[in-house]
């Protein structure tokens, strides 16, 4: 355990409670965490991880001129279910760019857990960008995805990153209840014809 896995931690606590309450500041948070864990994955050459927190900081920035936008429009950050098909084609596509990235990490590198990590950068894109459009299928995903994480993190010795996603499972389930609240109460207050919550 080091003082930069400490801060990352912390950072990265912050980062998904604001989140979860819909809160614009989330992505500078997001974007430092990802800074911060980009140079922890590469001390444990765990490469996926380190291109995946690049990849986050472009997807944090599109993020945050997302909420921005759309908050100008609705006065608040509104929230989506996404329909079947695009979310199962939006799966096919990731776990295909897996395969792809973790038999170049495998080709290329000498990293740690090539398919194993490239399938969890893939699908934490994947998340983060349904975070960026409001989706509440963000929430179960990162469980999924947050879970496997655990596992990685423990098998690479990395004890308090795997406390943090185990944390982040528990504020994930946390993050769905209240996207889901937030769902209801804005489609009672269009059907009453008042200003979304």
């Amino acid at each position: 355990m080091s003082y930069l896995e400490i801060f990352a931690v912390i950072v990265s606590l912050i980062a998904v409670s604001l989140t979860i309450l819909r809160h614009t500041w989330c992505w500078y948070f997001n974007i430092a965490a990802s800074v911060l864990y980009g140079d922890l994955f590469f001390q444990y050459r765990l490469y996926g991880e380190v291109m995946l927190q690049v990849i986050f900081v472009l997807m944090s920035v599109y993020g945050l001129m997302v909420w921005f936008k759309t908050k100008k429009v609705d006065h608040d950050i509104i929230v989506h279910d996404l329909a079947p098909k695009p979310l199962l084609l939006h799966m096919v596509y990731a776990a295909i760019f897996g395969i792809v990235f973790g038999w170049t990490l495998h080709q290329f590198t000498n990293a740690a857990l090539p398919i194993l990590d490239a399938q969890l950068a893939s699908f934490s894109l994947l998340a983060t960008y349904w975070t960026s459009k409001k989706y509440i299928a963000t929430w179960p995903l990162w469980i999924v995805v947050d879970l496997i994480y655990v596992a990685m993190f423990i098998y690479k010795d990395l004890l308090l990153t795997a406390g943090l996603y185990g944390a982040f499972v528990l504020m994930a389930g946390y993050g769905w209840y209240i996207w889901q609240h937030a769902k209801t109460r804005q489609q009672q207050h269009k059907r009453h014809g008042l200003v979304n919550m």
